[in-house]
């Protein structure tokens, strides 16, 4: 089992796997206005590559980021979707994702990442939705599952408004600060790398499509809490 990044070959098995996850009507949700038109950041678009016994890969899981900007100026990170296939689910495999991601979103000069999630299923990796009252959405959402997280401490100090979309000629010239050339793949568990000091108190935790958990890692609650977090982000 490897973390990757995402190649063109695996668009329709995420197509696919989104499908399976969250339905085809995923794309009516408000964070779906922020990303139309617009390519996920290629350096933070990761897919989970399991290899049978023929040799045959499959991918298993994907998570991706979007470029957007808060109060038209600030740029940040829209997390989601990310999911995971039934037969890899609550093993940690979400979260083993989210973990890698949002490492790997530090080490590139990403200081801002946001959601639209079951809180209390997000906020053990440190995301609050504190941390996104002087803020707004395009659409409709639940405002106790609109979420941030600061990836440098104090980066969403003062910043107020309208979550908007990045123009795609302009995605495609600056996807995001600090932009390197990141390593093709990574075996799992991807856990180091943490360079800032909110992402470093991470702990496990799966995360899904916008919120809504596909996978739920053995540190999330059973029964009637799974379907709780099933029914996460909308």
């Amino acid at each position: 089992m490897n973390i990757t990044l995402e190649q063109p070959a695996h668009a329709g098995a995420i197509e696919a796997l989104l499908d399976t996850s969250f339905g085809p009507k995923r794309n009516k949700k408000t964070v779906y206005r922020l990303r139309r038109n617009v390519a996920p950041i290629a350096d933070l678009s990761f897919v989970a590559i399991d290899t049978d016994a023929a040799g045959q890969e499959q991918v298993v899981a994907s998570i991706r980021y979007w470029p957007i900007l808060l109060g038209g100026t600030t740029p940040a990170l829209l997390l989601g979707p990310i999911a995971v296939a039934e037969a890899w689910r609550s093993q940690g495999l979400g979260g083993r994702l989210i973990r890698h991601s949002l490492a790997r979103a530090a080490e590139l000069g990403h200081a801002i990442v946001i959601l639209v999630g079951d809180a209390p299923y997000y906020v053990r990796f440190g995301f609050s939705r504190e941390k996104t009252l002087a803020l707004a959405l395009p659409g409709p959402v639940d405002p106790a599952r609109f979420l941030g997280l600061e990836l440098v401490p104090g980066a969403l100090d003062g910043v107020t408004g309208m979550v908007g979309r990045v123009s795609r000629s302009k995605a495609g010239r600056t996807p995001h600060p600090g932009q390197q050339t990141p390593p093709l793949a990574h075996p799992l568990p991807a856990t180091a790398g943490v360079t800032a000091d909110a992402v470093a108190a991470i702990t496990p935790l799966a995360v899904h499509e916008d919120g809504r958990p596909a996978d739920l890692d053995a540190a999330a609650p059973s029964g009637g809490g799974r379907r709780r977090l099933r029914r996460a982000a909308r």
